[in-house]
């Protein structure tokens, strides 16, 4: 019996692929986008099946308002409703503010910031359809700080991704709760040129007061209890999920 219905932005690899299997194996049926991946969103769905689990993946670019509703018909034609919705999708870049373009500040913006309104806005009559409903979105400690390695392309974005969430569970309560996740480094290929040899490894690991570096699966564990009921009163929260590394 499926416990609910989930759609993760960028569920193909990364912390969107661990975030699909956490629900996998908790009975979920998992829809999940991918936006050039389309092996690894075949792969993901692989090891989707071999959990027991079921679902099915869509091609979506979030910062398209017509690739988002396109999307949207797909999934609202196989599925009756959702339960849960994960903004995961996001780009990462390291320019100074005198090198950013205005191409790549659109960019990181419009993938990171507006494909999180964009995918929420479009998939709201699913959501209202559930008997229960929520809405996690994946910032960074990057918006919650300025002194970290990424752009300020990248800070602002994830910054305007804990304020949207904030606004938003305030809209759409009592029906719909919405927090937001907040890691530090993870280990992903997103960040893989800082931890690709044990002494980088060694010095990132030191950032953080717990001395390691999250894991996607982590990450996953986090999203999983905002999403369902076991939080049923926490809603407008950002969790960091960091190691104790609040201001570096």
């Amino acid at each position: 019996m499926v416990r609910g219905y989930v759609f993760v932005t960028g569920g193909d690899r990364g912390i969107g692929r661990a975030i699909v299997l956490k629900f996998s194996r908790e009975g979920y049926y998992v829809v999940y986008s991918y936006y050039r991946g389309v092996r690894e969103a075949r792969e993901t769905l692989e090891l989707v099946r071999e959990n027991g689990g079921d679902g099915f993946y869509v091609q979506m670019d979030v910062s398209s308002v017509e690739s988002v509703e396109k999307a949207y018909r797909v999934v609202a034609s196989r599925i009756p409703y959702l339960n849960v919705l994960v903004n995961n999708a996001g780009v990462i870049s390291f320019s100074s503010t005198r090198d950013t373009s205005i191409e790549e500040w659109n960019w990181v913006i419009g993938v990171n910031l507006t494909g999180v309104f964009l995918v929420t806005k479009t998939f709201l009559p699913l959501l209202e359809k559930a008997p229960w409903a929520s809405i996690v979105n994946i910032s960074s400690i990057a918006g919650q700080t300025g002194n970290v390695l990424a752009s300020t392309a990248y800070c602002a974005s994830k910054a305007g991704v804990i304020g949207f969430t904030r606004r938003l569970a305030v809209e759409l309560a009592p029906k719909i709760r919405v927090n937001a996740v907040a890691p530090s480094f993870v280990e992903t290929d997103m960040v893989r040129e800082f931890i690709d040899t044990p002494e980088k490894r060694r010095r990132v690991a030191e950032l953080h007061p717990l001395k390691d570096i999250a894991r996607p699966e982590d990450i996953a564990e986090t999203v999983y209890f905002l999403a369902t009921p076991a939080s049923r009163f926490i809603t407008g929260q950002v969790i960091g999920v960091n190691g104790g590394r609040l201001t570096c």
